[in-house]
């Protein structure tokens, strides 16, 4: 079965960029036509991860195919902000989760306690800000999975999220941000099965990394949708020529971020799993 285990929407809320979070949303996808497109691409199972809201859920509970999931911006004892994939939950999860989220470690307990799944997402992006030692060592010690393939990160980040995962032994997820990116568990039938298994690491992921032009692309489609929805945003339109060089240095800026953090720590393995990566 397939699932593509990273997936926005109109309902992630506003961006994270300090000029634009006001008037640019993270997503500009319609539930309905993400479920269409992943099924398109031949999804088994489709699930929506929007930051810290389910309300995609709405207009998809209905199919038989989707489950509920979320990504929730959390905050660690370090003060730094992580991005963590809550797979598989229930509306009273939702809201116990962000009640927590503000406390990394007592959302960590939650999700232990309630069995849920849980990932850290782009463990070497700089998207959300700094890191610290500490924060692995937590990812070592609590965090049952890694997202090692997203689709909109350059693939030196996936890799070594990869290796990470390998050398923890943790179990791996893949997602798209961009439905060309998904997670395949062989030998399933079941959602239920589906989530046993990639608990246990029996997972390959399949897919491409992002890259430069990838997200420079990404940048221009994002802004002539906002301007789609609010036309007095069309004023901007010469801030597009400067696209190419934000994401210039954002490159740059990811591959000094991999470079600082991937070392390849000392932290112990903490369960058994089978991992599995595949790059088209």
């Amino acid at each position: 079965m397939r699932c593509d285990l990273h997936v926005h929407t109109l309902h992630s809320g506003m961006c994270t960029v300090p000029l634009l979070r006001r008037i640019c949303r993270e997503s500009y996808s319609d539930p309905h036509a993400v479920y269409e497109t992943l099924k398109h691409r031949r999804m088994d199972l489709v699930t929506i991860t929007d930051h810290d809201s389910i309300d995609a859920a709405e207009c998809l509970r209905s199919r038989s195919d989707f489950f509920l999931s979320e990504e929730v911006s959390a905050v660690s004892p370090s003060g730094t902000e992580m991005h963590v994939g809550v797979y598989d939950i229930q509306e009273r999860h939702h809201i116990e989760v962000q009640r927590r989220r503000e406390d990394l470690l007592s959302l960590i307990a939650y999700l232990e306690e309630q069995q849920i799944f849980f990932t850290i997402n782009h463990v070497y992006s700089s998207l959300t800000g700094r890191r610290t030692e500490s924060d692995f060592v937590l990812f070592s010690r609590h965090f049952p999975g890694i997202e090692a393939l997203n689709g909109q990160i350059p693939a030196l980040c996936n890799q070594r999220a990869s290796d990470l995962a390998l050398r923890l032994r943790k179990a791996v997820v893949g997602g798209s941000d961009a439905h060309t990116t998904y997670t395949r568990v062989p030998g399933v039938r079941t959602k239920e099965e589906f989530m046993e298994r990639l608990r246990r690491g029996h997972a390959s992921l399949h897919g491409e990394s992002g890259g430069y032009w990838k997200l420079t692309r990404a940048v221009w489609k994002l802004g002539s949708e906002m301007m789609r929805e609010r036309p007095w945003t069309l004023s901007l339109l010469p801030l597009a020529l400067a696209v190419p060089l934000v994401t210039l240095v954002n490159a740059f800026r990811e591959l000094a971020f991999v470079h600082r953090w991937a070392r390849g720590g000392t932290y112990a393995p903490q369960q058994p799993a089978i991992l599995g990566y595949e790059e088209a």
